[in-house]
């Protein structure tokens, strides 16, 4: 089988590179900035182009490709640029689109998905006929193969929208995305000082802080892009510590990839304890300064 890929977010196309090579051979489109950094992750071609990454330019630059192809399978990462991308391929080449996907298999000729469902509440397992899919970040461990893939420069993509102004965001240079280990915090921890007194767990694990919906939207403790949930980022840690998290299944949607979960609550009943590993039922300032302890020992 062939795929198509695309990703404005290397690290994401990394990932879609490794699964989907599994099935045969991989072509990549990508913006000519960061092709060559792709190489080192093994797809067997790169297409690179110039220009606007608007999603209907580079839908455009995949409808050209995928018809010279041609492709069994495009596989898009699901970032914001990605999703609208696959909206608007998928009305010009007239396929459906399987969104969201966090696993992909081939059985016999049978391709089988699976993806989040009623909120991240379950995993629902799907035989698709689709030959678009949008997939979500942590879907596979990117790893470097080496090789010598062949880049051929296919141009620049045509948009209908102009771009008048760039105001770029206030972000952090910490990805909650990338992170081994990470500290979230909900509203349980009462105020945004609160956030301080959490600090030295994180820094004793290495680890980066993030936060609830509440927490980053609501009461904007936090920055946008700390945000772990459905409407956030998706992250799969080796250890996620959540401290004054409830557990809504909105919340859980972003961090049921982590290996380890450790939960904190005041609330025994709390549904974070039903995805926990371990749990603490407890005052989390109480506990937190004594768990700081005993890692510095």
């Amino acid at each position: 089988m062939k795929t198509l890929v695309y990703s404005d977010s290397m690290d994401l196309a990394s990932q879609i590179i490794a699964k989907f090579s599994a099935f045969g051979e991989v072509t990549v489109l990508a913006s000519s900035r960061v092709a060559e950094g792709l190489k080192k992750f093994g797809p067997t071609a790169i297409l690179s182009f110039d220009g606007s990454q608007s999603p209907d330019a580079v839908a455009g630059l995949m409808k050209a490709a995928a018809e010279k192809g041609p492709y069994d399978m495009i596989a898009i990462g699901s970032t914001t640029l990605g999703r609208d991308t696959a909206g608007i391929l998928a009305g010009l080449m007239g396929f459906d689109v399987m969104a969201e996907i966090a696993d992909i298999s081939n059985d016999g000729g049978k391709v089988v998905t699976k993806r989040f469902f009623l909120g991240g509440k379950t995993v629902l397992e799907e035989e698709t006929s689709s030959r678009i899919f949008t997939v979500t970040p942590g879907i596979a461990e990117p790893s470097e193969k080496g090789g010598n893939p062949s880049i051929e420069n296919i141009g620049s993509g045509t948009s209908s929208v102009s771009v008048l102004e760039v105001i770029p965001k206030k972000t952090s240079s910490e990805d909650i995305e990338k992170a081994s280990v990470i500290v979230a915090v909900g509203r349980g921890i009462g105020n945004r000082e609160g956030i301080d007194k959490i600090r030295p767990l994180a820094e004793a694990l290495n680890g980066v802080i993030a936060g609830s919906r509440p927490v980053c939207l609501d009461y904007q403790w936090l920055s946008e892009e700390k945000q772990v949930g459905l409407s956030g980022k998706k992250v799969r840690p080796k250890v996620y510590i959540a401290l004054g998290i409830s557990g809504q299944i909105q919340h859980i949607a972003g961090m049921r990839g982590s290996k380890l979960v450790v939960a904190v609550n005041k609330d025994k009943a709390a549904p974070i304890f039903e995805e926990a590993d371990y749990g603490l039922v407890g005052d989390l300032y109480q506990i937190v300064p004594k768990i700081v302890e005993s890692l510095k020992a």
